[in-house]
């Protein structure tokens, strides 16, 4: 069986079972690295992914629940030539040590910054908590999303 949906801004067909983790396939014959395995249970925010633009958990969601629809990973979110500004302040601000969070967390904060472009901390400590950041860099990816709302031009 094959799937078929627009991955980043370009369609694309996987050779993969409906029933499949859309997690699996990226990882697997997409071959995207970004989108992390966590938790498998929704809990982490390391699998998050857009779905249509709203937040989804890769680990759960089956993969033939996206035919025909548009997912962005963290590697659709901007490019290294030109980054999302929030990648920006997160580089700019050392937002993350391992990393393993981060693509999870920039998916959250650029529909956070999208629905609301000047948040409050308060709106970004409420829009990030759901997910698990276990190096202890809130901190400053708080301020990595801060820094980015700031400087505007969200897209």
């Amino acid at each position: 069986m094959s799937i078929t949906f627009t991955l980043n801004g370009a369609a694309v067909t996987v050779p993969i079972e409906e029933e499949a983790p859309l997690l699996a396939a990226l990882r697997g014959p997409l071959g995207l690295s970004g989108t992390r395995f966590g938790c498998g249970q929704e809990q982490c925010g390391a699998c998050l992914v857009l779905v249509d633009g709203e937040p989804a958990y890769g680990c759960t969601l089956h993969v033939g629940a996206v035919t025909g629809r548009r997912v962005t990973t963290v590697e659709g979110l901007g490019t290294p030539a030109a980054p999302h500004p929030l990648q920006a302040a997160f580089l700019e601000l050392q937002a993350g040590q391992c990393g393993f969070c981060l693509s999870g967390v920039l998916l959250r904060a650029s529909v956070l910054l999208r629905d609301n472009p000047d948040p409050t901390e308060d709106d970004v400590r409420a829009a990030l908590d759901p997910h698990l950041c276990r190096c202890g860099s809130h901190n400053r990816i708080i301020r990595a999303v801060l820094r980015a709302a700031a400087q505007g031009q969200m897209a």
